[in-house]
């Protein structure tokens, strides 16, 4: 497993879930050549992008990184 805990938030795993069964919904009408089916499939997947990000945004998913703040540097007087 990896140990910066990437995806391991409840908001990655309900969003994955939503978009895992969107696509198998998506991928059965396309066989039976339903279109209405199919996108209703596609409306599941990006309904799992928005409830990821709306879980995310309530405080259930990961910690954006702050990156270390770097020191200005100091000018030095050029000689000659």
């Amino acid at each position: 497993m990896s140990s910066s805990g990437h995806g391991h938030t409840p908001a990655a795993w309900t969003g994955v879930i939503i978009a895992f069964i969107g696509f198998c919904v998506a991928g059965v009408f396309i066989v039976m050549a339903n279109v209405a089916g199919f996108w209703a499939g596609m409306v599941l997947i990006a309904a799992g992008a928005v409830v990821g990000g709306l879980m995310r945004a309530a405080g259930m998913g990961q910690e954006p990184k702050r990156s270390a703040k770097v020191a200005p540097a100091k000018v030095q007087p050029q000689e000659g």
